[in-house]
């Protein structure tokens, strides 16, 4: 996966950025029929391309689990197309006691590896933390896919796409951390983790999203570790370039909550 770089010319940025908006929708997710692109989008990359699940449903081809019934959903559509470009969730725990969802996943499956003395889940306002987790972008809409290292939108697509469009899809995984800091805010969550593969946080780094490391590695799925980053932070120290991609995120996911009671958002 690319990362923005704010080193381009700041002109040839600024209309990158500008297609990459006009050139995508960004939904939260709350029909059945939205969530099933997502499942679907989940299937495609982490049954058949990557290997790392067993399908849900196979014959549906739909991928979920048991923490997507308490999750925020977001899906990145490209318009032209109406293909499912990218997705993500936001888990949260539930703030019933008497639950035994009021832990986040990686709590569960790397619990041990957590060593911060700090930035511990546990350490925490349940009402205040979550995970971000699966995270996928169709291989359509990346350079290379795992399984076939054609150019993109060989695998499983006969879509054709425009050398302009081609050069927005190095931002989608930037925007879908934008999208990730947007739900954190609109959730009212502060402290966000994750399990990440080494390369990723330094990726992001670059256009200005610092994680800290928070936990040893371990192997789930290759070598993984846990990462945590304060949303309130993050929205600081945010380019200035990318501001304005931010803002419309926020916005157009906001516009999207407006008539769900924020304390439904756990019913996800």
């Amino acid at each position: 996966m690319n990362s923005f770089s704010p080193d381009e010319n700041a002109e040839s940025s600024t209309q990158l950025l500008e297609r990459f908006r006009s050139g995508f929708r960004f939904i939260l997710a709350q029909s059945k029929e939205e969530k099933k692109k997502i499942y679907r989008l989940r299937y495609d990359i982490y049954c058949d391309e990557l290997g790392y699940e067993e399908p849900s449903d196979s014959r549906e081809k739909l991928e979920y689990d048991e923490h997507d019934e308490r999750s925020v959903h977001c899906l990145i559509e490209h318009r032209r197309s109406g293909k499912a470009a990218g997705c993500m969730r936001l888990v949260l725990p539930s703030p019933n006691d008497d639950c035994h969802d009021t832990r986040l996943p990686l709590q569960s499956y790397a619990g041990q590896s957590l060593t911060h003395e700090n930035f511990h889940p546990a350490l925490l306002n349940k009402k205040e933390i979550c995970e971000v987790s699966r995270l996928a972008i169709h291989p359509s809409f990346r350079r290379r896919s795992i399984k076939d290292k054609g150019d993109a939108g060989t695998h499983s697509s006969r879509e054709k796409f425009t050398q302009n469009e081609k050069k927005t899809f190095s931002v989608i995984v930037i925007g879908l951390f934008l999208a990730t800091y947007a739900l954190v805010g609109i959730t009212y969550r502060r402290h966000v983790f994750a399990m990440m593969e080494p390369r990723l946080p330094r990726l992001l780094s670059m256009s200005g999203f610092h994680f800290t490391k928070v936990g040893d590695n371990i192997n789930f799925h290759g070598k993984r570790s846990a990462f945590y980053i304060d949303q309130q932070q993050a929205e600081k120290e945010i380019h200035a370039e990318l501001l304005p991609l931010y803002r419309h995120i926020q916005s157009e996911l906001e516009s999207q909550t407006e008539e769900m009671p924020m304390q439904e958002a756990s019913a996800y």
